[in-house]
């Protein structure tokens, strides 16, 4: 295992019946990092969150926490937010997660003290004797939020966190996860919003049909699949440009272009001061994480 990861997993292997659910699948988790799953719907992410929260066994392979074998323990050092919430609609929010941060390991009186800080940071005081079934969707999603990092755990694996919430408590919970990582936290988030990933991840798992089809740092991927293109704003006319230099896009004084791979975004712009064009922006466009996304998913789905 890697010295600075916090989470690894080592050719795990998971089967359900005759499906096989995670096919030798690989990756490291830095400590205090943001860490992002993705993959269509069915890839194999969340059997590999259940495995990783000790829920699930993995039928070969090992997982790693912080330099030990994954084991029942490591879980009171997790905290970890389901797709599928699942909070006692019955019971009152603030019995409620104190009930929750008990199961964790914090007596009694850390839980309640817990609790207090958290409703007061998200100024939601109030709600702690509102019934869990008389909150919004978006309500109940920041009561389960809390209930993830109460314990103050050091991997928190968050499925799907921003399902349902208005843009200004999505900013609140991206935030927190900042500042909980700043605080020295892990963060393992998966999640269908790709400028969410593209924003806070530092490092990303591509997973498809149960197998990595993709990982690392994320910006070093988008070096990887980087295309040889370059924008340029220009002043005046369309600047006259040599054929091999492919125009894609030509939009307000804007021109999208496509180089060979022997030349370099240099010699384009030599090209331009040559040709006394005025350029007043220049940049190299890289894939969104969206694109890379879809390509690899494309491309691995037709094997």
């Amino acid at each position: 295992m890697n010295s600075v990861s916090l989470l690894s997993l080592q050719n795990v292997i998971k089967n359900f019946d005759k499906v096989r659910a995670l096919d030798r699948v690989s990756f490291e988790v830095p400590h205090q990092s943001i860490f992002g799953m993705l993959g269509p719907n069915g890839a194999g992410k969340t059997t590999a969150l259940r495995i990783i929260t000790t829920i699930l066994k993995p039928d070969a392979g090992q997982v790693f926490f912080n330099g030990d074998v994954l084991q029942d323990k490591h879980a009171a050092h997790i905290g970890y937010m389901p797709e599928e919430r699942g909070l006692y609609k019955k019971m009152k929010v603030g019995e409620h997660l104190i009930y929750l941060a008990r199961l964790k390991g914090l007596s009694a009186q850390q839980a309640q003290k817990q609790v207090r800080f958290w409703l007061e940071k998200f100024e939601i005081s109030d709600w702690y004797h509102k019934k869990v079934q008389d909150l919004s969707k978006g309500m109940s999603q920041k009561v389960q939020f809390l209930a993830t990092i109460l314990h103050q755990p050091s991997l928190i694996i968050l499925d799907e966190p921003f399902s349902g919430l208005d843009p200004i408590n999505s900013k609140l919970i991206e935030q927190e996860i900042l500042s909980l990582k700043q605080q020295g936290a892990t963060v393992l988030f998966s999640t269908h919003r790709m400028e969410q990933v593209e924003e806070f991840c530092e490092y990303i798992i591509l997973i498809n049909k149960g197998r990595v089809i993709l990982s690392g740092k994320v910006s070093d991927i988008r070096q990887q699949y980087k295309r040889n293109e370059y924008s340029f704003h220009y002043e005046g006319t369309r600047p006259d440009l040599p054929p091999h230099v492919q125009i894609i896009r030509d939009v307000n004084h804007e021109l999208v272009v496509k180089l060979p791979p022997t030349h370099t975004g240099n010699d384009l712009l030599r090209e331009l001061i040559v040709r006394n064009v005025r350029v007043t922006a220049f940049a190299e466009l890289l894939p969104s994480l969206n694109e890379i996304f879809i390509m690899q998913v494309k491309a691995t789905s037709n094997e």
